[in-house]
């Protein structure tokens, strides 16, 4: 199926830009009748929602001038009484209603009444999200839909009964069919009209059009980057594929990147500018660049890897979301970190033409890029993956080969290593140097970050343990995302990166004993807790560090009775990692173990500890160990030196050591059930109990 043109148009091109030449609209063979007839009248219900004086305004001519300012609008009746026209209003009205055209799902969906939409922020199902007049015909049609379409159908009725061309403006540009293409071409679609009819001149669309060229969609993805907080859940853009690069997805310069992203302002704070990207206090921004531009930034800039899934839609859908795409990409909407951003957008874009597999709404509040990638694979829209590696990984690549040439009885010397894993020395890449920018492949095994493969992004637990003397049944939650030993498919190598987790303990308790914990205690209470790691001796750049935000019950090593307590804790490190073993044969992963010593410190506060405080310094050193893809290890040595100020009681130690040593080990049933067991012994003589082991269950969902 092909989209049968809106306006029809002839175009030349020069060497800089295309242009669009003028249509004249074709005059209908009709005489018009000064006023209607009775019988007339009482079959064209003028919805009153709709009335308003005047003649349709004239509109500025250019897209920035359009979008700015209101649409014009009409009252269900036109301008000038013509029969012919009334006629045609009067068919297409029984239809709209006859096929309850006003409550169509893509059609409320193209006026942005997302009825099936999860959001914190905007669960108005009874407006449109969009607030500006320019978005509508109507003056009701934020809040009516039925009235924004009624409105939409007397503007094509009189388009197709428009003046002689001569007596015409040389442009249409205000025109409803050159500013809402969609809906037109929906419209029409529905109710069977000849679109040949509606002739429009629509120079700036027409050109950009050409200039997009859209035969083909696909998704892109680029995976997480914890050392930019605000692309550390990962990102999904759309590339629009020419027919030329549909051919041949290297020749990427024949193709756009369409980019949902926030509009904020560089200049803010970054915990203002968290709090207006997750609270809607910045808009949103379209952007349409060249698809190179937008690709080297992820492969170059970042050095994250990209995977590239085409969707199986048909050419004719990607039309119409791309004329979609024309509709708002000027218009201000609240951006919503967590749930109104670049991977929600595309769901929303898929589903004005594939209404019936409602995507948005299967996703929860939070709507992750990954999750999106899932969903559009288990709906079976994804007809084909590509993975695209970043600088950092072709140039891991090179020094695999090297490393494995040298077991060869070949020489690598260190100066040679290093000359391989720079930057600055080795311009390696998956995108070429010259003016095309093409795709260059090397022949790279993909590496197991696809994020189709990933475990599910929530996790639930319960454990059975014994802390000291007493035993317990341990119950959490975790939204997100992904920790050392979790599942590793599906993510960056070593990722780690853990938000809103909660764990409750049911202690089972002597009463008749001194420091006896309470029978429920809240554990740990996570906001946010991560490692970025970078090895030194990888083509990886960066440092290596960790953050974290949350409240946790730690002991309290100043006071004799060494009882535990629950604390409001942020931490901050630094140092080095170092990647170990044999990567996998022909990939550009880095090994597969991972040892790490970092410098910490961290301060907390909490009204059961001593003086209510205490800040500690030292150092964190442990090793990941990926044993095989289901069974993972990990042990970690901390050693804290602790100051609570001073202090008046002689009981009371103001400052001391406080190591902590623990292992942990996890076996994956499937992808969605593993077991987990650990272990930790705090090196404290005043703490009333130093050991705690648990072996738990986990569920992904």
């Amino acid at each position: 199926m092909s989209i049968k043109p809106i306006f029809s148009v002839n175009c030349t091109s020069s060497a800089t830009r295309l242009r669009a030449c003028c249509v004249r609209a074709r005059l209908p063979f009709a005489v018009a009748a000064l006023l209607l007839s009775a019988q007339v009248q009482a079959v064209l219900p003028t919805p009153a929602s709709l009335v308003m004086t005047g003649e349709l305004a004239a509109a500025p001519t250019t897209t920035a001038d359009i979008s700015q300012s209101p649409m014009p609008q009409t009252d269900g009746t036109l301008p000038s009484q013509n029969s012919e026209a009334e006629q045609l209003l009067a068919t297409w009205r029984q239809q709209v209603q006859a096929h309850s055209l006003a409550e169509h799902t893509t059609w409320r969906r193209l006026l942005y009444f997302l009825d099936d939409k999860k959001s914190l922020f905007n669960k108005d199902a009874s407006k449109s999200l969009i607030d500006s007049p320019a978005f509508f015909l109507s003056t009701d049609g934020q809040h009516d839909a039925g009235a924004e379409l009624d409105a939409l159908l007397v503007a094509l009725a009189e388009q197709m009964v428009a003046a002689p061309p001569e007596s015409k403006p040389s442009s249409d540009a205000q025109s409803a069919i050159c500013r809402f293409p969609a809906r037109t071409h929906w419209l029409t679609q529905r109710l069977g009209i000849d679109s040949s009819s509606l002739q429009a001149d629509c120079p700036e669309l027409t050109e950009w059009m050409a200039m997009l060229n859209p035969e083909q969609l696909s998704i892109m993805f680029a995976e997480e980057y914890l050392d930019n907080p605000i692309s550390a859940f990962a990102h999904t853009l759309l590339r629009i594929d020419s027919p030329i690069s549909a051919a041949d997805p290297s020749q990427i310069h024949h193709a756009y990147a369409l980019n949902d992203t926030v509009d904020g302002d560089p200049d803010d704070a970054f915990a203002v500018y968290a709090i207006k990207a997750t609270s809607g206090g910045y808009n949103n921004r379209i952007e349409i660049d060249p698809y190179p531009e937008k690709l080297a930034k992820y492969l170059k800039d970042d050095e994250r890897d990209a995977w590239t899934y085409q969707l199986d839609l048909t050419p004719a859908e990607v039309q119409q979301i791309i004329l979609h795409v024309w509709e708002t990409k000027d218009l201000e909407i609240p951006y919503y970190f967590t749930t109104d951003n670049c991977a929600s957008e595309i769901l929303r874009l898929i589903d004005v033409v594939r209404p019936e597999q409602d995507l948005l709404s299967q996703l929860p509040y939070v709507v992750i890029p990954s999750d999106v990638v899932k969903l559009l694979d288990e709906e079976s829209l994804l007809a084909d993956a590509r993975y695209t590696p970043s600088d950092s990984t072709v140039r891991q690549a090179e020094l695999n080969n090297a490393k494995a040439a040298a077991l060869g009885y070949q020489d690598l010397t260190n100066d040679d290593a290093s000359n391989i894993q720079s930057a600055a020395r080795n311009v390696a890449s998956s995108i070429s140097a010259d003016d095309k920018k093409t795709i260059i492949d090397h022949g790279i095994i993909a590496s197991d970050n696809n994020p189709i493969d990933r475990h599910p992004l929530q996790v639930a637990q319960i454990g059975v343990g014994q802390r000291g003397d007493n035993g317990y049944l341990d119950v959490g939650l975790r939204l997100g995302f992904h920790d050392t030993l979790d599942r590793a498919l599906g993510f960056p190598q070593f990722f780690n990166l853990e938000a809103l987790a909660a764990t409750v303990r049911f202690y089972e308790t002597d009463n008749s004993k001194d420091h006896e914990p309470d029978r429920v205690v809240l554990e740990n209470f996570t906001i946010l807790r991560g490692r970025s790691f970078n090895p030194v001796n990888t083509a990886k750049q960066g440092k290596t560090w960790g953050a974290s935000v949350e409240a946790t019950r730690v002991n309290d090593g100043s006071q004799p009775s060494g009882r535990d307590h629950l604390v409001g804790s942020a931490g901050y490190e630094t140092g080095w990692s170092w990647a170990l073993g044999s990567p996998k044969a022909g990939s550009g992963e880095m090994p597969p173990q991972l040892c790490y010593a970092l410098l910490s410190g961290k301060g907390q506060a909490g009204r059961g500890i001593h003086k209510g405080f205490r800040i500690g310094a030292g150092v964190n050193t442990g090793c990941d160990y990926q044993i095989n893809n289901q069974l993972r290890a990990q042990a970690q040595l901390q050693l804290p030196y602790w100051y609570h100020g001073s202090s008046d009681d002689p009981d009371a130690r103001s400052h001391y050591w406080q190591p902590i040593s623990s292992v942990g080990l996890q076996y994956d049933i499937d992808k969605n059930q593993a077991v987990r067991i650990n272990a930790s012994y705090e090196w404290q003589e005043r703490i009333d109990a130093n050991d705690d082991i648990q072996l738990s269950y986990r569920r992904y969902f």
